[in-house]
């Protein structure tokens, strides 16, 4: 098994109900003109925008024994990812969510932690990473088994065997932010959180104060993910604020994972820092265009066609 990455995270199957207009009473139906099951998940959704963007990943999660971790296994492979690294949960069903959306596209969830509680470090064996360019953590703070110390020695095992080591965030409902992530940041190359998450984590406000803060800690470059204010980017000698694509936003679901994708891709290429941060803008850009998280990504390509010219080409 060789991979460029090894995307190891959160696996969630989705199921997608539109438009919700009413929650029936009890014991009554209500109608919707649509329900759909998707992969979900920031390790689903950051592996599967990779593979689209023609980057060979291994994803690495853990679901249940039950019919939603068929369908997960058989989805992601489907749509191009390595899923031996994919593992079954004896004690746990598959992460899932009940999506529910309303007429104006607004969501609400109902979700199960399921599985994703039961994976940890040792669930990423030697063998997965070597040979690999770049190990991505997506989704730290809700998989507590794997949080804090367990990422620490994963990183550096990664690291040790000559890959780039890279973490995405999720939002710390629980409220430990810094109490998790500090003592992991010196085994970090790439950090690439939401502003919001990066505020509470370093206790700061100003882009360029959080960025200082991590850098300090040992990360190597930091990206900041700013919504429709795009991106903010930094390593020890370089800065670039990147502004975002003016697209049309279809859903917005997945956005964060595909920037993430799309700066793991450019590393994987080789590409400068300026560079990079432009495709991960260009790629949660065309994120939005789509319904699901990875409906709206498009090849190679295009992407790079789209993030020199501002436009698609249809």
């Amino acid at each position: 098994m060789m991979a460029d990455v090894i995307c190891v995270g959160l696996l969630v199957a989705d199921a997608v109900a539109r438009p919700v207009v009413e929650i029936p009473d009890k014991g009554k139906l209500s109608l919707v003109d649509d329900l759909q099951l998707h992969t979900g998940g920031c390790a689903a959704n950051t592996g599967a925008a990779l593979a689209k963007l023609g980057v060979s990943t291994v994803v690495v999660g853990k679901v249940g024994q039950d019919g939603f971790g068929d369908f997960m296994v058989q989805a992601l492979s489907k749509s191009g990812l390595d899923v031996s690294g994919i593992s079954r949960s004896a004690d746990y069903n598959t992460s899932a969510s009940l999506v529910l959306v309303d007429k104006d596209g607004e969501r609400s969830f109902i979700h199960s932690f399921g599985a994703n509680q039961d994976l940890t470090d040792t669930d990423v064996p030697d063998s997965v990473l070597e040979g690999g360019k770049i190990l991505h953590v997506a989704g730290t703070f809700l998989m507590p088994k794997l949080d804090g110390e367990p990422t620490g020695r994963l990183l550096k095992r990664a690291r040790d065997l000559g890959l780039t080591t890279s973490l995405d965030t999720a939002w710390d409902a629980q409220g430990r932010w810094g109490s998790v992530l500090l003592p992991v940041l010196e085994y970090i190359d790439i950090f690439l959180p939401s502003i919001e998450e990066a505020k509470m984590i370093a206790g700061l406000e100003k882009p360029e104060e959080i960025a200082s803060f991590f850098l300090d800690r040992g990360v190597k470059i930091v990206g900041l993910k700013m919504g429709s204010e795009g991106s903010y980017v930094r390593s020890a000698t370089e800065e670039y604020w990147i502004p975002p694509y003016k697209v049309e936003a279809v859903d917005a679901t997945g956005a964060g994972d595909s920037f993430v994708a799309g700066f793991l891709a450019g590393v994987v290429h080789g590409w400068d820092l300026e560079r990079t941060g432009k495709l991960a803008n260009a790629v949660g850009a065309s994120c939005v265009t789509g319904l699901g998280a990875t409906g709206g990504i498009r090849s190679w390509e295009e992407t790079v066609r789209f993030m020199e010219t501002g436009k698609w080409e249809y």
